[in-house]
């Protein structure tokens, strides 16, 4: 049943702040670095101030910070960390520990370029290199859906059957430093939705009941802890999909894989993931307008990656494009983008010879406006037409020393 829900003006790393005392959160690990450093700040006062019951680690870096948060989630703590950029990239060998040891950590990543050279605005360099570290990744276009998500988060994380580290994603500047309405729940209501369960979690450090974890895995054994790691994360799918529908009875707001725009008898679609995808609608409206048959998919869940539900929403198409917001060099084939390589690998396992064109966009936090999104939709109707003689990889407005370049 819908209900009314008190309404105010947040920013994105505020509304992340809010989400962890809501959700009752034990143990918060952070090191700051922009442009996620508000959320530990807002954090840090709401535990000063009483309003949340939680141990603050402070720590001289981010893989510190992210240790941290393997000790306390493996003594039964409901534990939170928060980082952007080259700070997750120095937390990478920590997130394969956390992952391989079946431990439900959150983490907020306001997501930024990484250097060189250094840039401090957003793209999704950062969170596409861990994208087989084992954690569940979900990506967030609006403040509310990052709000929203980090309360479901431990709902999934928690669950007997997944106990995985998620990171919810959310655009550094574009969703981290801007104020939008935020419908938010009350502790009590965050805290029903979301029950705590590592306290009687049988495999976790307890004085009480000693036992060892992250011990020496020897070939006998490492092959199988691997693989379980990798089968409870494809299968966690399903829990994020049931706990977004849940979330939708009880608060109004259903949250899905993916979210399919005018795609019922679109030709050409184009699929990304992040706050731009709300400036892609922008676009798909105008074109529709024209009698252009286009359409939009906004990826939310990237790992596990949905494959056969987007199979189903893309076959029919005859032509697809992938907004690449960061750059894989040398990829196969000169596709420079990691989300291409998702779909293409996706489309080949079910048989479906679908055209599919990379655009690259917004790196560093370049301005995607509506006219570029209108040509890139120009672009794949040419290819669906057979008319197309550009390469399969453009970059979108790219400037070179006499001019600029939009496609």
């Amino acid at each position: 049943m819908t209900v009314e829900r008190m309404r105010v003006a947040l920013s994105g790393n505020y509304a992340a702040a809010l989400a962890v005392k809501n959700v009752d959160v034990d143990v918060v690990s952070v090191y700051p670095i922009t442009p996620s450093t508000a959320t530990a700040e807002r954090i840090a006062q709401y535990i000063a101030d009483g309003e949340l019951d939680a141990e603050l680690i402070t720590v001289e870096s981010e893989h510190s910070a992210l240790s941290g948060a393997v000790g306390a989630s493996a003594a039964g703590a409901r534990t939170f960390s928060v980082t952007s950029s080259q700070g997750l990239l120095l937390m990478h060998e920590i997130l394969y520990i956390a992952a391989g040891l079946r431990l439900p950590i959150v983490m907020a990543v306001a997501d930024r370029s990484v250097s060189a050279p250094i840039n401090i605005w957003s793209d999704l360099s950062d969170t596409y290199d861990q994208r087989d570290t084992g954690w569940m990744i979900v990506y967030s276009t609006t403040v509310q859906e990052l709000y929203d998500r980090l309360i479901q988060a431990y709902r999934i994380a928690e669950d007997p059957n997944v106990m995985l580290p998620m990171m919810v994603c959310y655009d550094g500047y574009n969703l981290s430093h801007t104020y939008a309405p935020v419908d938010i729940l009350t502790d009590e209501e965050a805290r029903e939705f979301t029950p705590k369960r590592l306290s009687s979690y049988k495999y976790k450090l307890d004085p009480d009941n000693p036992m060892s974890i992250g011990g020496f895995g020897s070939p006998d054994y490492y092959m199988e802890t691997k693989v379980q790691t990798a089968e409870a994360l494809k299968e966690s799918i399903s829990t994020i999909e049931r706990v977004g529908k849940e979330f939708g009875e009880r608060f109004g707001r259903t949250y899905n894989l993916y979210d399919a725009f005018m795609m019922e008898d679109a030709d050409v679609a184009l699929i990304g993931m992040g706050s731009v995808m709300g400036t892609a609608k922008v676009a798909v409206r105008q074109l529709r307008k024209e009698g252009h048959k286009v359409g939009l998919v906004n990826l939310h869940v990237y790992r596990p990656f949905p494959t056969e539900r987007l199979v189903k929403e893309l076959k029919d198409l005859k032509a697809l494009g992938v907004l690449g917001r960061a750059v894989a060099p040398g990829a196969p084939g000169g596709v420079s983008d990691a989300l291409t390589l998702d779909i293409m690998s996706s489309l080949y396992l079910y048989s479906v010879n679908l055209p599919v064109k990379t655009f690259i966009a917004g790196l560093g936090g370049r301005d995607i406006p509506p006219s570029d999104f209108v040509k890139m939709f120009e672009e794949l109707e040419a290819v669906a037409r057979g008319e197309s003689t550009r390469p399969r990889l453009l970059y979108v407005s790219l400037r070179s020393e006499n001019k600029e370049v939009v496609l």
